[in-house]
């Protein structure tokens, strides 16, 4: 995630993006934060945001919208929108606008959706009043540290991306390392533990934008995963937000939770991507293959 660091002068600066800029406004969307495949046999879990439509194409939409009618009312007005993709501090501003408050998790909190919101802002060059700032209300709770298997939250409000179990399901490419692997468990695309066991999400994802239904991918198919070409793939997974694994990351991710979840049934499929070219789906099936009392696969 290097983007992050080449980019550190704008995200600190959003005059950068939007000379002149006055005002943020911080916009949240809430997604359901139901359950998902749970430890059923064949197959991955996919983190609560993605099992339905992409949340970037929503919320791009939405925010034309926005700003189509902040013109009608002041057709001077510069604005920009911006949806995860620009390198804007959203969870500062969320925080700093009332929405919520930046849990231990790392994870923006709000009262009445817990942590399963998406979030946006628009850049303005207009001064607007502010709205007060939501205080921290996570008190003495640390469930959420406990809560992560690979200890990627090492203090309160500290992520440490290379253990975290949604960056290397997501956002890693090639090779993970056996240490991590070990720790998957059934997440074939993100991780949601250091939400789910937050007191704040109890009860919480029921009311949720229609648009991000899970309706797509509740859960992965894990045999279907591993044997799937890039054809496939794309059909599968186009428009939605686990396309951001690309092809390779979600055949490896899938080979690595049926090795750590001992799914011996597919043992077969999995000795079929051994030698593969894709980055990091040989050291993946090797890695299941072990785990499967089969060796190293060599």
């Amino acid at each position: 995630m290097l983007w992050l660091r080449t980019q550190r002068s704008e995200r600190l600066d959003p005059s950068r993006l939007l000379p002149g800029v006055r005002s943020v406004v911080a916009l949240a969307l809430a997604y359901p934060g139901g359950q998902g495949a749970g430890s059923e046999a064949g197959r991955a879990e996919v983190a609560r945001y993605a099992r339905g439509r992409d949340y970037h194409a929503v919320l791009k939409r939405k925010l034309r919208a926005l700003v189509s009618r902040l013109r009608e009312r002041d057709p001077d007005v510069r604005a920009l929108p911006t949806a995860d993709v620009a390198p804007v501090m959203e969870k500062v501003w969320a925080a700093r606008a009332g929405i919520g408050w930046v849990g231990k998790n790392g994870c923006l909190i709000t009262t009445d959706f817990g942590s399963w919101v998406v979030l946006a802002t628009v850049l303005l060059d207009r001064e607007l009043e502010p709205d007060a700032p939501h205080p921290e209300r996570c008190g003495e709770c640390s469930a959420c540290l406990s809560a992560c298997t690979t200890g990627a939250i090492p203090e309160p409000g500290l992520v440490d991306a290379r253990l975290c179990l949604s960056f290397h399901t997501i956002e890693r490419r090639g090779e993970v390392p056996e240490g991590i692997a070990a720790r998957v468990g059934r997440w074939g695309f993100g991780c949601d533990d250091c939400q789910t066991v937050c007191p704040w999400n109890r009860g919480q994802g029921a009311v949720a934008s229609p648009e991000l239904e899970p309706n797509r991918h509740p859960w992965l198919d894990l045999g279907r995963l591993i044997a799937m070409g890039l054809d496939e793939y794309q059909r599968e997974f186009y428009g939605t937000a686990l396309a951001r694994a690309g092809h390779a990351g979600l055949v490896r991710n899938a080979l690595l939770v049926a090795g750590a979840c001992g799914e011996s049934e597919l043992a077969a499929l999995v000795r079929r991507r051994l030698g593969s070219d894709l980055p990091g789906v040989d050291e993946a099936a090797r890695f299941a293959l072990a785990r499967l009392g089969e060796g190293k696969g060599g």
